[in-house]
C-alpha cells in the first residue's frame, strides 16, 4: 500500500476553550498545530489541514487547507470527507487524520495503523488506548481511511449520521491500540492546557 496522506483535523468549534482556533495556542513556544505537524509530516506523504472559515489565517504553516463540504458544523467525519476528496484528487489511496489539539500522539502512529489494516479490502483502522471500564477506548479522530469508501461516507453523512465509530463499525474498521494511556491527550480547556505545559 502506498503511503497515506496526513489530513489534521481542525474544524471544531472549541467551545469549552472560548472558541477560536485551539490548533493556534501556544505550548511551549510552538502552537499546537506546529507540534501536530512535527510529528505527523514525517509519517505521511503530503499534509493538508481540515479547517473552516478564512484560510489566511493558517496561511504561515504552508498547508493547503481543506473546508467541509457538509454545511453546519458536521464534527470529525466531515473532515475526514474533505482529506479523502483532496486525497482522490492527488491519486492516492488513503489518509491518517491527527487531531489538531493532540500535540503527544505516537511517532509511530502512522506505521501501527497501516500494521493493523493488513488484509482488509478497504483498509479503516482508529486508534485506541487501553480502558479499564471498556477495555480499549477509541479516538475516533486518529485513523487511517480509505479514499475508496469516500462516496459511502459522503451519503452517509448527506444522511444524518455523525457518529464515528458507527461508521467505521458497518465498514468493518478495526483498532489499533496504542499501550500509553496518556498518548492521545488533548486539550479542551485552559486546565487541559496548563497539564500540556507539564507534560511537554
Amino acid at each position: 500500500m502506498k503511503q497515506p496522506l496526513g489530513v489534521i483535523l481542525a474544524g471544531g468549534q472549541a467551545t469549552r476553550m472560548g472558541g477560536g482556533d485551539k490548533g493556534l495556542l501556544r505550548l511551549g513556544g510552538q502552537s499546537l498545530l506546529d507540534h501536530v505537524i512535527n510529528r505527523l509530516a514525517p509519517q505521511v506523504s503530503e499534509l493538508a489541514l481540515n479547517a473552516n472559515g478564512d484560510p489566511a489565517r493558517f496561511a504561515t504553516l504552508g498547508l493547503p487547507v481543506l473546508a467541509d463540504s457538509v454545511a453546519g458544523f458536521a464534527g470529525p467525519l466531515a473532515g475526514v470527507l474533505a482529506g479523502l476528496d483532496w486525497a482522490a484528487e492527488q491519486g492516492a489511496e488513503s489518509i491518517v487524520t491527527a487531531a489538531a489539539d493532540t500535540p503527544f500522539f505516537p511517532c509511530d502512529l502512522v506505521p501501527q495503523l497501516l500494521l493493523h489494516g493488513e488484509g482488509m479490502v478497504h483498509p479503516l483502522v482508529l486508534a485506541a488506548t487501553p480502558d479499564e471500564k471498556r477495555g480499549t477506548a477509541r479516538h475516533p479522530t486518529f485513523g487511517l481511511w480509505p479514499v475508496a469508501l469516500r462516496e459511502d461516507l459522503r451519503a452517509a453523512l448527506n444522511d444524518g449520521l455523525r457518529k464515528v465509530v458507527l461508521w467505521t463499525e458497518k465498514h468493518e474498521g478495526r483498532e489499533a491500540v496504542f499501550p500509553q494511556e496518556q498518548a492521545f491527550f488533548n486539550v479542551n480547556t485552559p486546565d487541559d492546557l496548563a497539564k500540556a505545559e507539564e507534560m511537554l
